[in-house]
C-alpha cells in the first residue's frame, strides 16, 4: 500500500461520509434522515475521540519545552 493511501483514504472517508450525510438530509425523507444522522455523527465521533485521546498541555509543559535565552 502506498504512503499516499494510508495517508489519505480514512480522510477520504470521511468526507465522503460528510457529503453523503449532507445531500441525504436535503434531498431525502424517512431513510435519508437516518443515513444523515449516522454519515454527520461518524465524523463528530471519530474528531471526538481523537480530541479525547489527546493529551492536554500544561503551563509547565510548555515551559519545559521552550528554549531557554
Amino acid at each position: 500500500m502506498s504512503a499516499a493511501v494510508r495517508l489519505w483514504a480514512w480522510p477520504i472517508v470521511l468526507g465522503v461520509l460528510t457529503a453523503t450525510g449532507l445531500v441525504s438530509a436535503l434531498l431525502s425523507e424517512a431513510w435519508g434522515d437516518l443515513w444523515s444522522w449516522f454519515a454527520l455523527g461518524v465524523p463528530v465521533a471519530v474528531m471526538a475521540w481523537y480530541g479525547a485521546r489527546r493529551p492536554m498541555r500544561t503551563a509547565t509543559d510548555r515551559d519545559r519545552d521552550s528554549p531557554r535565552t
